[in-house]
């Protein structure tokens, strides 16, 4: 079998596991959280990195770090090769040769994140009333449909229509040039696209560390700046979110003192007296500041 056969088998099983059907998929972070048990967190990077998933091998602890970006589009086909990596878990060095190709398991999770962010049962499903021997038939407008439905980039639908039977070379050689943003322009969803955007450049903590953290405030042993460095949002956008909520820290009652005891034994203060009167009787100290053991010039 091969690596594109294992990304494609590993997606359906993954779908049918969940009973996610062959619709698009809703919040990925969400998703990857709720069903893996691990956390994820969207952070600010270098314009070339874009994800990365780390394994701690004592505690068999896994996180996922994506990185924000003006292209939500290949935010979601991050998450969903790294989602990939996890399933499969390919944590050990790659097996792969140069530096000049991709390795079985790169090649894998990116097979894994096309079949699941557009099953290609589902588009054949959407497309049923089409000829699919005239595959000519399925237009740019098709196109930007399904980006915008399964909200996955152009090349990656174009390269599920071309697998699924549905256009031929030539079709899928023009299309890949195609972006998100343009069709977007050029069919009305610009909006919903800008929407997208705004969400995929926003950082977001994983959410069991969040929970945590809120859990803490209401304990009072975490502070609102915490939750807000978390956040990467002002405390005072915080606070304000909080007081909506109802989220509001316990109030901590001082230790109450010791009760005294009419059993307490009496104490000899007399040697601190004596000391004190050996204090009394000690030489003063002259105007220069020099007292017993100082040295004169």
């Amino acid at each position: 079998m091969t690596a594109e056969d294992q990304g494609r088998a590993r997606a359906e099983e993954f779908r049918a596991e969940h009973r996610l059907g062959n619709v698009p998929l809703p919040d990925l972070v969400s998703l990857i959280e709720l069903t893996q048990g691990i956390d994820v967190a969207v952070l600010d990077a270098k314009p070339d990195e874009h994800g990365m998933t780390m394994r701690d091998p004592v505690r068999d602890v896994v996180v996922v770090a994506v990185a924000t970006t003006r292209n939500p589009m290949r935010q979601r086909s991050t998450l969903a090769h790294e989602l990939g990596h996890v399933l499969f878990r390919d944590f050990g060095p790659a097996t792969a040769g140069g530096w000049d190709q991709r390795s079985p398991e790169e090649i894998r999770a990116d097979a894994f994140a096309r079949h699941l962010l557009v099953p290609l049962v589902g588009l054949r499903t959407i497309l049923a009333d089409r000829n699919v021997a005239g595959a000519e038939l399925v237009s740019v407008s098709d196109l930007s449909n399904l980006v915008q439905r399964f909200k996955a980039s152009p090349s990656l639908v174009t390269i599920q229509l071309h697998v699924a039977g549905l256009i031929g070379p030539a079709q899928k050689s023009a299309w890949m040039a195609l972006s998100a943003r343009s069709l977007a322009s050029r069919f009305g969803w610009s909006d919903l696209y800008e929407g997208w955007q705004h969400e995929s450049e926003s950082r977001r903590a994983p959410q069991r560390l969040l929970s945590r953290a809120i859990q803490g405030y209401m304990a009072n042993v975490v502070s609102l700046q915490a939750v807000a460095r978390l956040r990467g949002l002002p405390a005072e956008q915080i606070a304000a979110e909080f007081e909506d909520a109802g989220i509001t820290p316990v109030v901590l009652e001082p230790p109450a003192l010791p009760a005294v005891s009419p059993d307490r034994p009496d104490t000899d203060f007399s040697d601190l007296d004596a000391l004190e009167d050996a204090a009394g009787e000690l030489p003063a100290v002259d105007e220069q500041g020099e007292g017993p053991g100082a040295h004169a010039g």
